[in-house]
């Protein structure tokens, strides 16, 4: 008898096994397996959720998902239930229970929903209201005005009162620190706790995403470091044989560089024209350190340099100082600086626009007097058919 039960006993183990085995294995096809999703949605992710209980709650409403069970236990198993980030996530039709996870943990920028970005310029800052539609995957925009204003748009306003919007700033490259921070200051969301401009150069011109309630600081801070991490790399990796002597140095130039050039393909070039006059000990005559010596970068000067202001002494006036300023003129971006560690090899050692929003290049002064000979020529038609 007692084998009798030792045998049964086996055979229910035998058979509960291969149930469980069989159970596991339907569970991870379904975690794995195209979801109930017939279109694309948005789906907000509040801040606070530390576990998947309220977003498993909103993506079986949603019709997102089809098992509360199946989806908690992947999350846990895969060990990303705490890792939720707060944001709104497009989720893409049919998307299985495993990419939801993926999706709503990777973190980074949002990918649906209300976006604002506020667009720190040269001249201005520009706010952008726009709205992702999930379906189609593509924006549609709602409102657009120059920050600052007394009244802000109706729209603006109901997106801010409405609390579900993401927000971003997008920094200029060339932007000076004065601009920056005075940019920063006039963006409503946040806190302004900084009076003291930032040293020029060193804030990091890119994308950075921000929540109302941030301060000026933290935002500054942030850029301080991306700039720090950007010009320390690029310095490691420089090349060789380069005028420079330090770090600080490389920022100063890139940011004549940022200044003078906004084609991106000619940065190279004009680092070498920079470098070449450094190696042979010519002035670098350049006319945005004229115009940084005059306005402290503090706006635009807004007119054209006089001839006087072009022989006057200050220390970044490279028509009569040696070798570089003191200081940066501008916050460079990432290209700049590094085309001023890697400049292309090149004999130029001038340079003049050419009328196609890039400049023509030449290797000795008879080259360029006629380059700059058909430039004049450039601004005379122009201003004639002005």
């Amino acid at each position: 008898m007692w084998r009798h039960i030792a045998a049964n006993t086996m055979t229910f183990l035998i058979v509960a096994l291969f149930l469980l085995v069989g159970g596991i294995s339907w569970g991870v096809r379904e975690y794995r397996a195209p979801g109930p999703l017939t279109e694309a949605i948005c789906l907000p992710v509040p801040g606070g959720v530390a576990n998947t209980d309220a977003l498993t709650e909103t993506l079986l409403e949603r019709g997102a998902i089809t098992s509360a069970f199946i989806y908690e236990s992947g999350a846990r198993y895969t060990e990303k239930s705490g890792e939720i980030k707060r944001g709104q996530f497009r989720i893409p039709a049919a998307a299985s229970m495993e990419e939801i996870i993926d999706i709503v943990t990777r973190g980074g920028r949002n990918t649906c929903g209300t976006q604002v970005i506020y667009r720190v310029g040269i001249n201005r800052t520009v706010v952008d209201v726009r709205e992702l539609d999930a379906v189609s995957n593509s924006f549609v925009d709602v409102v657009s005005f120059e920050a600052g204003q007394l009244e802000v748009p109706e729209e603006y306003a109901e997106v801010r009162a409405a609390g579900d919007a993401t927000y971003r700033v997008v920094i200029a490259e060339g932007a000076t620190s004065w601009q920056i921070l005075d940019a920063l200051g006039k963006i409503d969301i946040l806190r302004a706790d900084v009076t003291d401009v930032p040293a020029e150069g060193t804030l990091a011109p890119r994308d950075y995403d921000i929540v109302e309630g941030d301060t000026v600081s933290s935002v500054l801070d942030e850029m301080r470091t991306a700039q720090q991490i950007i010009l320390t790399e690029a310095w490691q990796n420089r090349a060789e044989g380069l005028p420079l002597i330090s770090a600080d140095e490389a920022l100063i130039l890139a940011s004549i560089i940022e200044k003078e050039t906004g084609v991106s393909g000619e940065r190279g070039q004009v680092a070498s024209v920079f470098v070449n006059r450094l190696n042979q000990g010519m002035r670098l005559q350049t006319d945005p350190t004229v115009i940084y010596g005059i306005t402290g970068g503090e706006g635009v000067l807004g007119r054209g340099l006089r001839q006087s202001e072009l022989r006057a002494e200050t220390p970044w006036n490279t028509y009569v100082i040696e070798g570089l300023p003191p200081t940066p003129i501008a916050n460079p971006g990432e290209a700049s600086i590094q085309a001023a560690l890697n400049p292309d090899t090149t004999d130029y050692i001038f340079f003049v626009a050419d009328g196609t929003g890039g400049h023509a290049f030449a290797t000795n002064l008879d080259d360029h007097n006629r380059n700059v000979a058909r430039w004049r020529e450039i601004e005379a038609e122009r201003a004639d058919s002005d």
